[in-house]
């Protein structure tokens, strides 16, 4: 779908993409039926690395875990393996437990009389260097920079010890070692011994020894070690929504309701502030800030979306304080259509930027859209994600679910995306890129339900008011807000309460 430069998009005579068929790989943190989920251990965040071999998710414990990819470790990791082996390209990524760390702690705000969860609102991996991982965290009010490397562990070998006197190592010390009784000084030490800088265990001949061996350092094992490198905090006075790292690989952004700061990685003691949205009088506040990303190939550019459904892209040469957009994306309330709910389910809860940069994805709470950032009159394709909870915004507002924020996601190709609803279930579009298509797709690919029938086709469009589009009763507890889809292949990690799923096509 897309063209080699990025600058044209398709024919109005091409067709849709070939629906993938999606299969379930795998399952971390599975729980058995009835068993109780604790707070702590649900999922708040997930991120796939550029490359694709890592992956990290964080809960509301603080706890940041990664995994790595198996499959390319165990089939030779260069070319000339893959080829030599005759590897099927076709093999799906797999990915195993690699650690996990304690990123944030509970604080407590003595000044606001506020209490700070440890909760991980957003991970963003950095660029590796010298075979380590780098990854930013945040909860509410800090950011943490954590640097992840495998350390070797050192051991001490190769000592000037006689192994037929050495009955600690156990190598025929039995039949040598005299079985008369040593005397002992009261201390430990051994009177027949006149040099006390070895052990108890060693020994030397009267007359010395023909050559001295230096002890040597072997290192044997590996651990992993997460060290803090950076602490970036007393920067928001509001929660932290978004952090997002920019292509020049030295700055990021941190966004909360209402100010965007721009950060230097090397730097932890001052940011910029770039937005504010703040008025004067908050009687006077309208909306707020509900997420923010750079631009993957322009350093200068980023976009912002709004509780009131509107995506403003800032360009970071116009000004120091950019309170001024320079484009704004957002589509026009249809006559007639305005009740009590159009501003709650308005509100965008996410948006990514497709890796060529032409294309901006967004959601709200009943659509998911796509922007073409050449075209400010509207999206170019909008997709209906459970139409059938219309019906019962009511009842989800009382529940405070219509305040549930779903994220969505891109393929690498960006000819796909994806996002989350009830019932765990994990919805992915075959999205059209064609400006000329601007009517309201349905989903080409039926999603499927990440509970105990994986592989069931979910039916859309459930006439029953009490069901649905999986034919079951609604089940708002149940949801999928998070995913993440792998950079260069069709997989995506699904995150339902404490239970990370892989699915692949």
């Amino acid at each position: 779908m897309n063209s080699g430069d990025g600058g044209e998009v398709a024919s109005a005579t091409a067709g849709p993409p070939t629906p993938l068929d999606w299969k379930f790989s795998q399952v971390f943190g599975e729980r058995t039926a009835g068993e109780e989920v604790q707070e702590v251990d649900i999922i708040s965040a997930i991120e796939f690395d550029k490359s694709g071999d890592h992956l990290a998710t964080g809960d509301h414990g603080g706890r940041v875990v990664l995994f790595e990819r198996t499959d390319k470790k165990e089939h030779g990791g260069n070319r000339r393996d893959l080829e030599r082996m005759d590897y099927p390209v076709t093999r799906h990524p797999e990915f195993r437990y690699k650690t996990e760390f304690q990123s944030h702690e509970p604080e407590f705000d003595y000044l606001k009389s506020l209490e700070i969860e440890e909760k991980i609102n957003k991970i963003r991996w950095c660029q590796t260097a010298n075979s380590a991982l780098f990854l930013l965290s945040t909860n509410d009010k800090t950011i943490k920079f954590w640097k992840v490397q495998e350390k070797k562990v050192k051991k001490i070998s190769d000592m000037n010890v006689d192994p037929s006197k050495n009955a600690g190592n156990g190598s025929g010390a039995s039949s040598s070692v005299s079985s008369t009784p040593k005397q002992y000084l009261a201390n430990g030490g051994n009177p027949d011994q006149s040099y006390n800088g070895l052990s108890n265990d060693s020994s030397f001949p009267p007359l010395g020894i023909p050559s001295l061996r230096l002890p040597v350092v072997s290192s044997s094992e590996t651990s992993l070690l997460a060290r803090c490198r950076r602490v970036y905090a007393h920067a928001h006075d509001y929660h932290i929504n978004s952090i997002s790292n920019n292509s020049d690989g030295e700055t990021f952004i941190s966004a909360d309701d209402l100010r965007i700061n721009l950060w230097n990685l090397e730097i932890n003691n001052q940011s910029f502030n770039i937005v504010d949205v703040k008025p004067t009088n908050m009687e006077d506040l309208t909306e707020v800030i509900t997420s923010a990303e750079f631009h993957p190939t322009h350093c200068n550019t980023l976009a912002y979306s709004s509780s009131k459904g509107s995506i403003r892209l800032i360009d970071l040469r116009q000004s120091a304080l950019c309170d001024s957009h320079s484009k704004i994306f957002e589509e026009q309330e249809a006559p007639g259509s305005r009740s009590f709910f159009t501003e709650i389910i308005a509100s965008i809860s996410d948006i990514k930027f497709a890796r060529d940069g032409r294309h901006i994805l967004s959601r709200d709470y009943m659509t998911l859209k796509l922007w073409d950032i050449n075209m400010d009159s509207g999206p170019v394709a909008t997709f209906q994600v459970h139409e059938y909870l219309r019906p019962k915004l009511c009842d989800l507002y009382e529940n405070d679910s219509i305040f549930d924020k779903f994220e969505c996601c891109l393929s690498g190709d960006g000819n796909r995306v994806a996002t989350g609803s009830y019932s765990t279930e994990a919805i992915t579009l075959e999205a059209s890129k064609n400006p000329m298509r601007r009517q309201v797709q349905t989903p080409s690919r039926p999603s499927r339900s990440l509970g105990s029938s994986i592989t069931r086709v979910v039916r859309r469009g459930a006439e029953s008011p009490g069901v649905d589009a999986n034919g079951n009763s609604f089940d708002f507890t149940t949801k999928l807000l998070h995913l993440a889809w792998h950079p260069s292949e069709n997989s995506i990690a699904c995150a339902a309460a404490n239970s990370l799923y892989m699915y692949y096509a």
